[in-house]
């Protein structure tokens, strides 16, 4: 908990305006599941360095903000489950009471009107193969459960893989904090291969291509620590998943240096415009984007344009980006 109290000073310190409090997770010798009442202690210990580095700030900084995450039911030890339903809203209630009660034992009032959002779970999530679509109907109760003090809207506990039109109706029912993480990685993994596949067909490279992929895998084979306890099946399911699955744990693995090797050698290799003929073929939207002008013909920003995709389908949902 030092440790935590020192990142949430530092990070209000740093210029952030808008802190995720989440205390939900147990500490060695904690019980587990920890008691709400825990779960809001610790939060409000947050907050409080938090408040106490804005103090510090210059004068005119802009205020903070603060999400709250309650002890949540979605969280599992071990592999990641997916929960069609969603929070029942007493849970939420009772937890907001929780909360509010450690803020106003610390003092922090004024921080309580600065709450924005809290935590939940809207019955959308995924798994290593499945996703499950935003039901706004199965949420209704939340939607109608907002209090009146704090203000607040939800933040959705996981929206990753969700539609356009899931995002949007999400962002129309209040949830308008939209948690994406693994998405995001998703998509690098999937330009980086796709890379993979256009050096692989190029003549010039075949000789002595990357082995972004081969490495990659022996990689988490020999460190397990980060998909094991989260893949399930046979040998070749496990394979699969280590590629493909929508958890993506693969992304714990980009940062170990033979993969920064091979990786570096891939956009070595691919230093100059690449055929559109073979970005038609495995990257069809950089393709497009190519051939409009409003993407350069290289493999840098080829990985960062698949990435951005998936930022831009969130930017309009949440009304940031037109079109």
């Amino acid at each position: 908990m030092a440790k935590a109290c020192q990142l949430a000073s530092q990070s209000v310190l740093a210029g952030y305006q808008k802190i995720h409090l989440d205390a939900s997770m147990a500490c060695a010798g904690d019980p587990t599941p920890l008691p709400e009442a825990v779960v809001a202690e610790r939060a409000a210990m947050l907050c409080q360095a938090a408040e106490e580095s804005f103090a510090h700030l210059p004068s005119g900084s802009l205020a903070r903000s603060t999400s709250l995450a309650p002890r949540s039911r979605c969280r599992r030890r071990g592999r990641r489950r997916p929960i069609p339903g969603s929070h029942p809203l007493e849970d939420l209630q009772s937890s907001l009471e929780e909360f509010r009660k450690a803020f106003m034992a610390r003092g922090l009032e004024a921080a309580w009107e600065n709450v924005v959002g809290v935590v939940v779970q809207p019955g959308v999530e995924f798994g290593d193969t499945s996703i499950f679509e935003y039901d706004r109907e199965k949420a209704r109760h939340l939607v109608e459960g907002l209090p009146n003090s704090p203000r607040l809207v939800y933040e959705a506990h996981s929206t990753d893989y969700q539609s356009p039109s899931s995002l949007a109706r999400l962002v129309e029912d209040h949830f308008a904090i939209l948690k994406v993480g693994p998405w995001l990685t998703f998509a690098f993994r999937e330009a980086v291969l796709a890379l993979g596949l256009i050096e692989s067909e190029m003549p010039e490279h075949k000789p002595a291509g990357s082995r972004v992929r081969q490495v990659l895998e022996n990689e988490m084979l020999r460190n397990p620590e980060h998909w094991r306890p989260y893949y399930r099946g046979d040998t070749e399911q496990q394979q699969f998943a280590r590629a493909f699955s929508l958890s993506d744990r693969c992304r714990y693995y980009w940062p170990r240096q033979p993969v920064e090797q091979e990786m570096k050698r891939l956009l070595h290799n691919l230093g100059g415009p690449l055929p559109l003929a073979l970005l038609s073929q495995y990257l069809p939207c950089a393709y497009d984007a190519i051939r409009e002008g409003a993407l350069v013909n290289s493999a840098g920003a080829i990985i960062r344009h698949h990435v951005r995709r998936v930022l831009r389908i969130y930017a309009r949902a949440c009304g940031t980006l037109a079109g």
